[in-house]
C-alpha cells in the first residue's frame, strides 16, 4: 500500500527530486560531451606519463645544455683564442648562429625544463584519475542511478502492494551510491585530479605550447649551427673526429642525440597542442574533489527518503489492521 500523509507526500517527493538531479546533472554540466575529451586527454597523455620517460626529457634538455656552455667557453677559446670582448665578438662573427641559439637557450631552458619538472611531479597524481573508471562512462554513473530509481519509485505507486520491496530497492540504491566513491577510491583519487588539473593550467594553454613549440626550430638552428659551423672549423684546426669527441663531449652528445631528442619529445608536446581543447573541457567540469559527495549526499538523501516513504507505509497499513479509533464517550455509552 502506498503511503499517505504529509511526511509521506514530502518523501515521494524528495525521491522524485533526486531521481530527477541525478538524470539531468550530466546535461546541466555537459558530461556527454566533456567527460569523453577527459577520457581522451587521458588516454593520450598514458605513453609520457612515466618515471622513465619524464626524467628522460630532462636528461636530453640538460645534454642541450651542456652541449650551449662548452660551445660558448671551450670551443669559443680554441676557435678564436681567449675569452676577451675583442675574441667574443670574433666568435660571434664567425658563428652567428651558435651564438644566436645560445642567447635563446638562457629563456628556452627555464621554461621547458620546469614544464617538464611540473609535468613529472604530477605523475602520481595522473597514475591516480588514471585508475578512475573511464570518463566516458562518468555521466551514466548519474543518469542510471537517478532513472532507476523514478522507476522503482514508478513502480511502487502503480502497484502498491510492492511498495515496500520497491522502498527497500530504493535503499540498496542510495547505499550504492554511497558506496562508489569508497569502491573506485574517489576520496583519495578525485582530489589528486583536482591538483593535477590545477597544475597543468599554465602548462595546456594554447600560447604556452606553441611557444614550446617554436623552441625546437631554435634547437635545430643550434644543432646545426654545432654540426655545419662548430664541428667542421674544429675540424679545419686539426682535430680528428676522435679528438672532438673527447674533447669537447657536449657538442659531440647533442649532435649525434639530436635526432633522438627531435623524436622522443615532439610527439609529446604534439599530444599537448592536440589536447588543449580537451583540457578546457575538462577544467569545465566541476572541480574533481566534488565528484565523491555527487554520489554521497544524493545517496544519503535517497536512504533517507526512501526509509521515511517505506516507514509512512507501514504505519498507515498498522492503522487499516487496528481500525478507526472509537472516540471515549463512544465507549462509554457501550459500557
Amino acid at each position: 500500500m502506498t503511503p499517505s500523509g504529509k511526511r509521506a507526500r514530502w518523501s515521494v517527493g524528495a525521491l522524485v527530486v533526486l531521481g530527477l538531479g541525478l538524470v539531468l546533472m550530466p546535461f546541466v554540466f555537459q558530461m556527454f560531451t566533456r567527460a569523453p575529451q577527459g577520457a581522451d586527454m587521458i588516454a593520450g597523455f598514458r605513453p609520457y606519463m612515466t618515471a622513465t620517460r619524464l626524467s628522460g626529457y630532462q636528461i636530453e634538455l640538460r645534454e642541450i645544455g651542456s652541449a650551449v656552455r662548452e660551445g660558448g667557453t671551450s670551443v669559443a677559446t680554441a676557435l678564436s683564442g681567449p675569452p676577451t670582448a675583442a675574441d667574443l665578438n670574433r666568435f660571434a662573427t664567425r658563428f652567428p648562429d651558435f651564438v644566436a641559439f645560445e642567447a635563446q637557450w638562457g629563456g628556452i631552458y627555464p621554461d621547458m625544463s620546469g614544464m617538464m619538472e611540473t609535468i613529472r611531479d604530477n605523475l602520481g597524481n595522473y597514475e591516480a584519475v588514471a585508475a578512475l573508471p573511464n570518463f566516458s562512462l562518468f555521466p551514466w554513473f548519474f543518469v542510471a542511478p537517478g532513472a532507476i530509481l523514478l522507476g522503482v519509485l514508478a513502480l511502487g505507486l502503480v502497484r502498491p502492494v510492492w511498495w515496500r520491496a520497491s522502498c527497500r530497492a530504493l535503499v540498496v540504491l542510495g547505499l550504492g551510491l554511497v558506496l562508489a566513491p569508497v569502491v573506485f577510491q574517489m576520496f583519495s583519487r578525485a582530489p589528486a585530479g583536482g591538483r593535477m588539473m590545477n597544475a597543468f593550467k599554465t602548462i595546456e594553454t594554447r600560447s604556452r605550447v606553441e611557444r614550446i613549440q617554436g623552441y625546437f626550430g631554435d634547437m635545430a638552428v643550434g644543432q646545426g649551427a654545432v654540426q655545419l659551423e662548430l664541428v667542421p672549423a674544429l675540424q679545419r684546426s686539426g682535430l680528428s673526429s676522435a679528438q672532438i669527441s673527447s674533447r669537447y663531449p657536449g657538442i659531440t652528445t647533442f649532435d649525434d642525440h639530436w635526432a633522438h631528442i627531435l623524436n622522443d619529445m615532439t610527439p609529446m608536446i604534439g599530444t599537448m597542442s592536440d589536447n588543449v581543447t580537451k583540457y578546457q573541457a575538462v577544467a569545465a567540469l566541476p572541480p574533481f574533489p566534488l565528484f565523491p559527495w555527487f554520489f554521497v549526499a544524493p545517496g544519503l538523501l535517497v536512504i533517507g527518503s526512501a526509509t521515511a516513504a517505506g516507514g509512512a507505509g507501514r504505519a498507515r497499513r498498522v492503522r487499516d489492521a487496528r481500525g478507526p479509533d472509537i472516540p471515549s464517550s463512544q465507549l462509554e455509552g457501550v459500557k
